[in-house]
């Protein structure tokens, strides 16, 4: 029925047509708009398998062929490698001219055969959502093949790792409490994959800059992966260049990702934590980044050797991720004895002591036993101990490897860190 005043509404129209025929007008629009895409590469050139009269086809085949087979597989199958023998036919046609043929228009086809069956099923988020990222995938041929060329097979190797800590260990790690300390191997994971990801994403950014951005771009990059070594690498460049203002700015920006770094970790497992901490961790990371950057910013008497520090090493080794977890687990008992048999004193203590190191199985540790064994007033401080800890290692850390005006200044400034990272204990 029209609506009142005689409007003729868009519901009216699809009520006068039949719903098969409103499928048949979906696969011929996605089956088109691929055509549309093997056309063009027809028009420059190149021989292919179909354009905007055969994917359309293909299309109605696979959707005809699904509403003949009434649920059964195999007349779908058999219908299926039919389209697959004429794209076979195609290619060996084109690899008989010339040695650089390629299979996507033929595997398109299939891709469109799919598609129609898809929507005969009332499948039409999946049918859509295969063509747009089948579109994808065609027109952007260029830059992915240059991301192929540019990434090494290591980076590949080191990708598949994090799939294998991710997608295939996770799920199957059990999720319960063992044991009277309640050790949840699900959780401990979860916490290696939640760092390991961090690490990687800042890996992956230092090494698509190489080369780009200046010391101080790579000093943060390198903060979000480990502060410790990156102050570690630009003293060591301190010595070998006169740049005090880069170098010791770049420092002490680095230490700012760190708690940066840390806000995100804590406020992916303890929202408790973070809404004690998120706030402050935040304005020192901004003030201190900031700060880096301005005074970074200063100009050096001499400005000589490399712009860029190197790419740290790849964080998703097998051997680094299980050593992350047993140390966790580690800092886990430890803690949990310290509050049993020293009290807040002891865990105070501890974090001190774990500042000397890297700080975040201590810091992670301390997300899953807040507000369990340890009070979260407590974990809070313990925290803030810890980063300041680590900011005071790594100043003198700074001084002992770089030159004098650098390792100075870098001292100064994360001591300064560190102190006023300790403010926030005062409210938490």
């Amino acid at each position: 029925m029209s609506a009142p005043g005689g409007v003729f509404v868009l519901k009216d129209l699809f009520s006068f047509i039949p719903p098969d025929g409103l499928k048949i007008v979906l696969v011929l629009l996605l089956s088109f708009l691929v055509g549309l895409d093997r056309e063009e590469r027809s028009v420059e050139g190149h021989r292919v398998f179909g354009g905007v009269r055969t994917f359309p086809i293909i299309g109605l085949l696979g959707y005809a062929m699904a509403l003949l087979s009434g649920g059964q597989v195999l007349p779908l199958v058999l219908g299926f490698a039919v389209v697959g023998g004429f794209g076979m036919v195609s290619y060996w046609h084109k690899r008989s001219e010339t040695d650089e043929a390629g299979t996507t228009t033929e595997m398109s086809a299939l891709a469109i055969y799919l598609v129609g069956a898809l929507v005969l099923r009332e499948q039409y988020w999946i049918a859509t959502t295969l063509v747009v990222i089948h579109l994808f995938l065609l027109e952007l041929k260029s830059g992915l093949e240059g991301i192929a060329k540019r990434m090494a097979p290591t980076e590949v190797i080191a990708f598949t790792k994090f799939m294998l800590l991710t997608a295939v260990i996770l799920p199957v790690v059990p999720n319960r409490e063992f044991t009277s300390f309640q050790i949840n191997p699900f959780k401990t994971w979860l916490v290696v994959v939640a760092v390991s990801a961090v690490s990687y994403g800042s890996y992956v950014l230092q090494r698509m800059l190489k080369g780009h951005g200046g010391v101080f771009l790579a000093a943060l990059l390198g903060g979000a992966y480990s502060s410790t070594v990156t102050t570690l690498v630009l003293a060591k460049q301190g010595a070998r260049e006169n740049r005090p203002h880069a170098i010791s700015g770049g420092i002490l920006g680095a230490s700012g990702m760190m708690y940066l770094r840390l806000a995100v970790l804590v406020g992916l497992f303890n929202q408790e934590l973070m809404f004690k901490l998120g706030p402050a961790f935040c304005l020192l990371g901004l003030a201190a980044v900031f700060s880096g950057w301005l005074w970074s910013r200063r100009e050096d008497v001499v400005e000589n050797g490399v712009t860029q520090i190197e790419a740290t090493r790849n964080p998703l080794e097998l051997k680094a991720a299980f050593l992350f977890a047993a140390i966790f687990l580690g800092m886990l008992l430890v803690t949990h004895l310290a509050v049993t048999h020293l009290g807040t004193g002891g865990v105070y203590s501890l974090a001190a002591i774990m500042g000397l190191s890297d700080v975040d199985p201590f810091i992670m540790g301390m997300t899953q036993t807040a507000a369990n064994s340890t009070p979260v007033h407590v974990a809070s401080i313990a925290i803030l101990i810890a980063a300041s800890s680590n900011n005071i290692i790594k100043g003198f850390y700074a001084r002992f490897f770089s030159g004098l005006q650098t390792g100075n200044w870098s001292l100064v400034m994360l001591l300064i860190l560190a102190l006023l990272g300790l403010i926030p204990v005062w409210w938490v």
